[in-house]
């Protein structure tokens, strides 16, 4: 008579041990370096301040417009918006009034000109973006060749930071807005892949730039988190000591940061993808070089904490002797 085999259970210890090893695999020192080196090549922290400058020139003169319209058509105008979503109190809602509020008795609407400086300011952002995609992916450039796919871009950034808002503000109302950033989270998905597609004229494939988008998305998340506590703090700080120009400090602060975001989620996500194109054709590292890597690691710190804890211990018998 047959026996029924006893059902066999995966020890903790297993589980556990799997984790370990993909943990220790994607943060070994050589992955690390080459997320480092890619950070550097792309001069990432020059570059982050360069977009988020580009991006409050070109946004600015917008929102004021768009904000006009907004309050005319009964909705509410940017500066409501910005103080709702951060909760701003005295000088930093002020600020933010008065930086988005066009000046009384003026007139919102543009001419050709102004038009054509806004243009110019928009698809110089859009460039800037662009170029970002491009030698992060080694890209041959497309400059103005691109310009209605940057055009695009800003449309559906447009479509994206509404969708955003309009999560933040009717979904959550939480200190920290978790439900909300969380929802938000597959929707910056794809709006990054088709970020990607959209300003390298579909050179890249979805599979080229969903790691980016993966790591994007979560670092966004994180930040939006992060940013609910730090933000009104900033733009309260900044607007009681600078005034109107606090405001404009405080934003510029704000999109560097996001920047900064954007460029690390860039430089980790072509190299996640060339690393998953490397498993893929069979060269993924032996277990234990990525364990040699880790014991290296380890000893060169054990090494160096030893080699501090030596000298301050011969200070401390130097100054008993003295």
């Amino acid at each position: 008579m047959a026996t029924d085999d006893p059902i066999r259970l995966k020890p903790p210890q297993t589980e556990r041990e799997r984790l370990k090893r993909t943990l220790t695999f994607w943060l070994r020192p050589d992955f690390v370096l080459r997320v480092v080196n890619r950070f550097q090549k792309l001069a990432g922290f020059d570059r982050a301040i360069a977009l988020a400058s580009g991006a409050l020139t070109a946004t600015i003169p917008l929102m004021i417009v768009i904000s006009s319209v907004s309050s005319q058509l009964g909705g509410k105008d940017t500066a409501e918006r910005i103080i709702d979503r951060y909760e701003l109190t005295g000088g930093g809602a002020k600020a933010v009034e008065d930086v988005f509020a066009p000046p009384s008795g003026t007139s919102t609407s543009i001419g050709i000109l102004g038009f054509f400086f806004l243009m110019l300011a928009v698809l110089s952002f859009t460039r800037g973006v662009q170029r970002l995609f491009e030698q992060g992916w080694e890209l041959s450039p497309l400059s103005v060749r691109n310009t209605f796919n940057g055009l695009l871009w800003i449309v559906g950034l447009a479509v994206f930071m509404g969708a955003s808002g309009v999560l933040h503000a009717g979904l959550d109302h939480t200190r920290l807005e978790l439900g909300a950033a969380l929802l938000a989270a597959p929707l910056a998905v794809v709006f990054l892949v088709w970020s990607g597609r959209t300003l390298t004229a579909k050179r890249l494939t979805r599979a080229d730039v969903l790691p980016f988008a993966v790591i994007g998305a979560v670092l966004l998340t994180l930040y939006s988190i992060a940013a609910t506590v730090y933000v009104p703090h900033l733009f309260n700080t900044y607007a009681t000591r600078y005034g109107v120009i606090g405001a404009v400090f405080a934003m510029i602060s704000t999109l560097f940061c996001i920047w900064v975001v954007f460029v690390i989620s860039t430089a980790a996500g072509r190299e996640v993808r060339d690393e998953l194109a490397r498993i893929q054709r069979g060269e993924k590292p032996a277990e234990d070089e990525v364990d040699r890597q880790w014991q290296e690691i380890t000893a060169q710190a054990r090494s160096r904490w030893d080699t501090l804890r030596d000298r301050r211990e011969e200070r401390k018998r130097k100054r008993q002797e003295d």
